[in-house]
């Protein structure tokens, strides 16, 4: 992973102090994604509530039990519900746990980290847009992750093209002048995602692209 060092460790509390700034993404508001190095994006939260072209690659992916991590809004955990398929999403932002409740589907206020129902026995765990970079350590993501899946189990994470680097910064969520607090976040390309799914414990990285997504399934 390029990126160096970053600093401190960024707890679950700094993400958690983001929650107000996201929640008013998920509410239709203007958010945006600030770099420490000044870089600063638009998050367009509110996209995350309705399918997006691609979705369904993954979704007919999912045949058992599915946990999808950092579900936000709940739109795939929502889906694979309403297709009979066992689905929990779980988010550390209460108002993307409550929407996706209205919208039908399970959904915990929890951590990956957290101690997890139907732990080593899910069939496939999710991490897509962008979600593979939670907390900034992909190594430590995915290892958490190879404990959640059931022996022979698959991850099917979302991930840059193809000839762009992975990264880890050192971010936070800013609107109409107020602040999060700074959280670490990470990009892997595809190219990089092979040597590390056999890191951590998983040898096989199938990788595809669709609707411009590029996606791998680690098994």
């Amino acid at each position: 992973m390029s990126g160096g060092a970053i600093g401190d460790p960024v707890t679950l509390s700094d993400w958690r102090s983001c929650s107000a700034v996201y929640e008013h993404g998920l509410r239709g508001g203007h958010v945006e994604v600030e770099y420490a190095d000044g870089r600063v994006r638009p998050l367009a939260a509110e996209r995350w509530l309705r399918p997006i072209e691609g979705d369904e690659d993954v979704l007919a992916r999912c045949g058992g039990p599915t946990l999808d991590v950092g579900s936000g809004p709940g739109r795939l955990t929502v889906a694979l519900t309403r297709r009979g398929v066992p689905a929990l999403g779980i988010d550390v932002t209460p108002l993307a746990v409550e929407l996706t409740r209205r919208a039908g589907g399970p959904a915990l206020l929890r951590c990956v980290f957290d101690p997890l129902p139907g732990t080593g026995r899910w069939a496939e765990a999710l991490l897509t847009d962008g979600n593979i970079g939670i907390g900034g350590d992909p190594v430590a993501l995915l290892r958490r992750l190879r404990q959640l899946v059931r022996p022979g189990g698959t991850v099917i994470a979302e991930v840059r093209p193809p000839g762009s680097k992975s990264t880890v910064d050192r971010v936070r969520l800013r609107h109409d002048g107020r602040t999060g607090g700074w959280f670490a976040w990470a990009t892997v390309s595809a190219d990089d995602i092979g040597p590390l799914a056999t890191r951590c414990g998983f040898p096989t990285a199938e990788r595809w692209n669709t609707a411009r997504r590029w996606f791998a399934a680690l098994s």
